[in-house]
Protein backbone atom coordinates (compact mmCIF):
# COMPACT_ATOMS: atom_id res chain seq x y z
CA UNK A 1 0.00 0.00 0.00
CA UNK A 2 1.30 3.42 -0.87
CA UNK A 3 1.93 5.89 1.80
CA UNK A 4 -0.51 7.97 2.24
CA UNK A 5 -0.98 11.56 4.74
CA UNK A 6 -3.72 10.58 6.77
CA UNK A 7 -5.49 13.50 8.59
CA UNK A 8 -8.00 15.09 10.17
CA UNK A 9 -11.57 16.40 8.70
CA UNK A 10 -10.42 20.16 9.65
CA UNK A 11 -6.92 19.26 8.21
CA UNK A 12 -8.19 18.11 5.04
CA UNK A 13 -9.92 21.20 4.41
CA UNK A 14 -7.46 23.07 5.03
CA UNK A 15 -5.48 21.57 2.50
CA UNK A 16 -8.22 21.41 -0.29
CA UNK A 17 -8.48 24.94 0.26
CA UNK A 18 -5.10 25.61 -0.56
CA UNK A 19 -5.88 23.45 -3.93
CA UNK A 20 -8.63 24.78 -4.93
CA UNK A 21 -6.94 28.55 -4.84
CA UNK A 22 -4.69 26.42 -6.93
CA UNK A 23 -7.30 24.87 -9.31
CA UNK A 24 -9.00 28.26 -9.75
CA UNK A 25 -6.30 29.41 -11.14
CA UNK A 26 -5.88 26.89 -13.69
CA UNK A 27 -9.62 27.81 -14.54
CA UNK A 28 -8.76 31.36 -15.07
CA UNK A 29 -5.16 30.54 -17.22
CA UNK A 30 -6.85 28.21 -19.45
CA UNK A 31 -10.40 30.87 -20.01
CA UNK A 32 -6.92 32.75 -20.60
CA UNK A 33 -5.66 30.37 -23.55
CA UNK A 34 -9.18 29.53 -24.86
CA UNK A 35 -9.48 33.51 -25.68
CA UNK A 36 -5.90 33.56 -27.61
CA UNK A 37 -6.33 30.30 -29.28
CA UNK A 38 -9.95 31.65 -30.61
CA UNK A 39 -7.71 35.13 -31.34
CA UNK A 40 -5.47 33.11 -33.86
CA UNK A 41 -5.84 34.43 -37.45
CA UNK A 42 -7.76 32.13 -39.74
CA UNK A 43 -6.03 30.62 -43.15
CA UNK A 44 -8.04 30.32 -46.27
CA UNK A 45 -8.12 26.88 -47.55
CA UNK A 46 -7.71 26.48 -51.10
CA UNK A 47 -7.28 23.05 -51.95
CA UNK A 48 -9.71 21.01 -53.31
CA UNK A 49 -9.40 18.04 -51.03
CA UNK A 50 -11.98 15.44 -51.76
CA UNK A 51 -13.15 12.50 -48.79
CA UNK A 52 -15.10 9.50 -49.51
CA UNK A 53 -17.82 9.20 -46.64
CA UNK A 54 -21.17 7.04 -46.27
CA UNK A 55 -23.55 10.01 -47.98
CA UNK A 56 -20.64 9.57 -50.85
CA UNK A 57 -17.83 11.85 -52.44
CA UNK A 58 -17.41 15.41 -49.86
CA UNK A 59 -15.45 18.26 -50.17
CA UNK A 60 -14.22 19.87 -47.02
CA UNK A 61 -16.74 22.30 -47.05
CA UNK A 62 -19.32 19.44 -47.23
CA UNK A 63 -18.19 17.84 -44.31
CA UNK A 64 -19.44 20.65 -42.53
CA UNK A 65 -23.00 19.53 -42.81
CA UNK A 66 -24.46 23.24 -43.04
CA UNK A 67 -22.91 24.59 -40.22
CA UNK A 68 -20.25 27.19 -39.86
CA UNK A 69 -17.70 25.16 -37.70
CA UNK A 70 -16.03 21.61 -38.52
CA UNK A 71 -14.15 19.94 -35.57
CA UNK A 72 -12.07 17.20 -37.23
CA UNK A 73 -10.44 14.46 -35.13
CA UNK A 74 -7.31 12.89 -36.86
CA UNK A 75 -7.58 9.65 -36.23
CA UNK A 76 -4.66 7.18 -36.66
CA UNK A 77 -5.92 4.18 -39.29
CA UNK A 78 -3.88 4.15 -41.72
CA UNK A 79 -4.27 2.36 -45.08
CA UNK A 80 -2.47 -0.67 -43.64
CA UNK A 81 -3.92 -0.95 -40.70
CA UNK A 82 -6.34 -3.57 -39.52
CA UNK A 83 -7.81 -1.81 -36.45
CA UNK A 84 -8.11 1.60 -35.10
CA UNK A 85 -4.97 3.02 -33.29
CA UNK A 86 -6.34 1.62 -29.80
CA UNK A 87 -5.72 5.34 -27.83
CA UNK A 88 -7.35 7.34 -30.72
CA UNK A 89 -10.06 4.64 -29.89
CA UNK A 90 -10.27 5.40 -26.97
CA UNK A 91 -10.49 9.20 -27.39
CA UNK A 92 -13.44 8.58 -29.64
CA UNK A 93 -15.36 6.35 -27.37
CA UNK A 94 -16.55 10.13 -25.96
CA UNK A 95 -17.85 10.99 -29.08
CA UNK A 96 -20.89 9.68 -29.30
CA UNK A 97 -22.37 11.65 -26.49
CA UNK A 98 -21.14 14.89 -27.32
CA UNK A 99 -21.54 15.29 -30.94
CA UNK A 100 -25.40 15.97 -31.00
CA UNK A 101 -24.85 18.83 -28.50
CA UNK A 102 -22.06 20.79 -30.73
CA UNK A 103 -24.27 19.82 -33.86
CA UNK A 104 -26.99 22.02 -31.57
CA UNK A 105 -24.18 24.56 -31.37
CA UNK A 106 -23.34 24.93 -34.78
CA UNK A 107 -20.54 22.76 -34.71
CA UNK A 108 -20.15 19.45 -36.45
CA UNK A 109 -17.58 16.45 -35.09
CA UNK A 110 -16.06 14.12 -37.32
CA UNK A 111 -13.21 11.74 -37.33
CA UNK A 112 -10.62 11.64 -40.66
CA UNK A 113 -8.55 9.00 -41.44
CA UNK A 114 -6.59 7.22 -43.80
CA UNK A 115 -7.68 4.13 -44.26
CA UNK A 116 -10.09 2.93 -47.27
CA UNK A 117 -13.79 3.65 -46.32
CA UNK A 118 -14.75 0.31 -45.99
CA UNK A 119 -11.91 -0.42 -43.31
CA UNK A 120 -13.52 2.65 -40.83
CA UNK A 121 -16.94 1.94 -41.36
CA UNK A 122 -16.61 -1.61 -40.31
CA UNK A 123 -14.89 -0.71 -37.59
CA UNK A 124 -17.01 2.32 -36.66
CA UNK A 125 -19.92 -0.68 -36.74
CA UNK A 126 -17.56 -2.93 -34.13
CA UNK A 127 -16.95 0.07 -31.52
CA UNK A 128 -21.07 0.99 -31.79
CA UNK A 129 -19.63 4.75 -32.63
CA UNK A 130 -22.44 6.90 -34.54
CA UNK A 131 -20.37 10.04 -35.28
CA UNK A 132 -19.28 10.74 -38.96
CA UNK A 133 -16.22 9.51 -40.53
CA UNK A 134 -14.56 10.43 -43.48
CA UNK A 135 -11.79 8.74 -45.48
CA UNK A 136 -9.42 10.97 -46.72
CA UNK A 137 -7.39 8.41 -49.05
CA UNK A 138 -5.86 9.21 -51.95
CA UNK A 139 -5.52 13.15 -50.98
CA UNK A 140 -3.20 15.63 -49.36
CA UNK A 141 -5.32 15.73 -46.42
CA UNK A 142 -3.60 14.16 -43.76
CA UNK A 143 -0.18 15.37 -45.31
CA UNK A 144 -1.02 18.94 -45.40
CA UNK A 145 -1.98 18.90 -41.77
CA UNK A 146 1.04 17.02 -40.44
CA UNK A 147 -0.45 14.02 -39.04
CA UNK A 148 0.60 11.26 -42.21
CA UNK A 149 3.42 10.74 -43.62
CA UNK A 150 4.79 9.08 -46.40
CA UNK A 151 7.80 5.88 -45.94
CA UNK A 152 10.72 8.19 -47.83
CA UNK A 153 9.63 11.41 -45.37
CA UNK A 154 10.33 9.00 -42.41
CA UNK A 155 13.20 6.95 -43.15
CA UNK A 156 15.05 9.53 -45.22
CA UNK A 157 13.83 13.04 -44.30
CA UNK A 158 12.14 13.25 -40.82
CA UNK A 159 8.84 14.13 -39.95
CA UNK A 160 7.53 17.66 -39.26
CA UNK A 161 5.01 17.00 -36.17
CA UNK A 162 3.63 18.96 -33.37
CA UNK A 163 5.09 21.80 -34.51
CA UNK A 164 8.83 20.13 -34.80
CA UNK A 165 11.05 18.36 -35.97
CA UNK A 166 12.04 14.78 -36.07
CA UNK A 167 15.08 13.15 -37.40
CA UNK A 168 14.52 9.96 -39.53
CA UNK A 169 13.57 6.74 -37.80
CA UNK A 170 16.06 4.25 -37.75
CA UNK A 171 15.37 2.08 -34.76
CA UNK A 172 13.04 -0.49 -36.24
CA UNK A 173 13.12 -2.25 -32.65
CA UNK A 174 9.91 -3.18 -30.62
CA UNK A 175 9.94 -0.25 -28.02
CA UNK A 176 6.74 1.21 -26.23
CA UNK A 177 4.87 1.65 -29.67
CA UNK A 178 4.86 -2.22 -30.47
CA UNK A 179 2.22 -3.38 -28.66
CA UNK A 180 -0.19 -0.42 -30.35
CA UNK A 181 1.38 -1.82 -33.70
CA UNK A 182 0.74 -5.08 -33.24
CA UNK A 183 -3.16 -4.32 -31.93
CA UNK A 184 -3.26 -2.43 -35.52
CA UNK A 185 -1.82 -5.64 -37.14
CA UNK A 186 1.16 -3.48 -38.38
CA UNK A 187 4.70 -2.55 -37.38
CA UNK A 188 6.03 0.52 -35.51
CA UNK A 189 7.60 2.19 -38.56
CA UNK A 190 4.05 1.85 -40.10
CA UNK A 191 2.14 2.42 -37.26
CA UNK A 192 4.17 5.85 -36.63
CA UNK A 193 2.87 7.05 -40.26
CA UNK A 194 0.11 7.91 -39.01
CA UNK A 195 -0.51 10.53 -36.07
CA UNK A 196 -3.09 11.72 -33.71
CA UNK A 197 -4.51 15.45 -33.72
CA UNK A 198 -7.04 17.78 -34.20
CA UNK A 199 -8.27 20.29 -36.59
CA UNK A 200 -11.06 23.46 -36.41
CA UNK A 201 -12.03 25.16 -39.13
CA UNK A 202 -14.48 27.55 -40.15
CA UNK A 203 -16.85 28.24 -43.27
CA UNK A 204 -17.50 32.03 -43.78
CA UNK A 205 -19.18 33.97 -46.91
CA UNK A 206 -18.71 30.01 -48.93
CA UNK A 207 -15.13 29.79 -48.12
CA UNK A 208 -13.23 27.16 -46.04
CA UNK A 209 -10.39 28.86 -43.22
CA UNK A 210 -7.95 26.94 -40.58
CA UNK A 211 -8.12 27.61 -37.65
CA UNK A 212 -6.38 25.77 -35.03
CA UNK A 213 -4.86 22.42 -34.92
CA UNK A 214 -3.34 20.69 -31.97
CA UNK A 215 -1.10 17.14 -31.43
CA UNK A 216 0.24 14.61 -28.88
CA UNK A 217 -0.30 16.11 -25.46
CA UNK A 218 -2.29 18.80 -26.97
CA UNK A 219 -4.83 16.14 -27.05
CA UNK A 220 -4.92 15.25 -23.23
CA UNK A 221 -8.01 17.39 -22.84
CA UNK A 222 -9.95 15.74 -25.35
CA UNK A 223 -9.19 12.46 -23.65
CA UNK A 224 -12.45 12.19 -21.59
CA UNK A 225 -10.95 9.17 -19.55
CA UNK A 226 -8.06 11.10 -18.02
CA UNK A 227 -9.75 14.02 -16.73
CA UNK A 228 -11.44 11.66 -14.33
CA UNK A 229 -8.02 9.93 -13.99
CA UNK A 230 -6.81 13.39 -12.74
CA UNK A 231 -9.00 13.10 -9.90
CA UNK A 232 -8.81 10.08 -8.51
CA UNK A 233 -7.05 9.36 -5.92
CA UNK A 234 -3.82 8.21 -7.22
CA UNK A 235 -3.56 9.60 -10.89
CA UNK A 236 -2.87 8.19 -14.01
CA UNK A 237 -0.85 5.39 -11.96
CA UNK A 238 0.51 4.17 -15.36
CA UNK A 239 3.00 2.02 -16.31
CA UNK A 240 3.59 2.07 -20.04
CA UNK A 241 0.60 1.23 -22.01
CA UNK A 242 -2.43 -0.01 -20.37
CA UNK A 243 -5.77 0.69 -22.17
CA UNK A 244 -7.18 -1.03 -24.91
CA UNK A 245 -10.27 -0.91 -26.93
CA UNK A 246 -13.16 -0.54 -24.95
CA UNK A 247 -14.33 -4.62 -26.36
CA UNK A 248 -10.91 -6.29 -25.52
CA UNK A 249 -10.72 -5.75 -21.83
CA UNK A 250 -10.87 -9.56 -20.32
CA UNK A 251 -9.01 -10.79 -23.42
CA UNK A 252 -5.30 -10.61 -22.00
Amino acid sequence: MTARAIATRDRWLEARLDLLAAEKDLTRRSDEVARLRQALPWVRVDKDYRFDTEAGSRTLKDLFDGRSQLLVYHFMFGPDYAAGCPACSMIADGFNGFAIHLAHHDVTLMAVSRAPLAKLVAYKRRMGWTFPWASSHGSDFNSDFAVGFSERQQRDEGIDYNYRHETPLRERGSGPVAPCAASCGTDPATFLRERPGMSAFALEAGVVYHTYSTYARGLDALWGAYQWLDRAPKGRNEQGIWWRRHDEYGHD
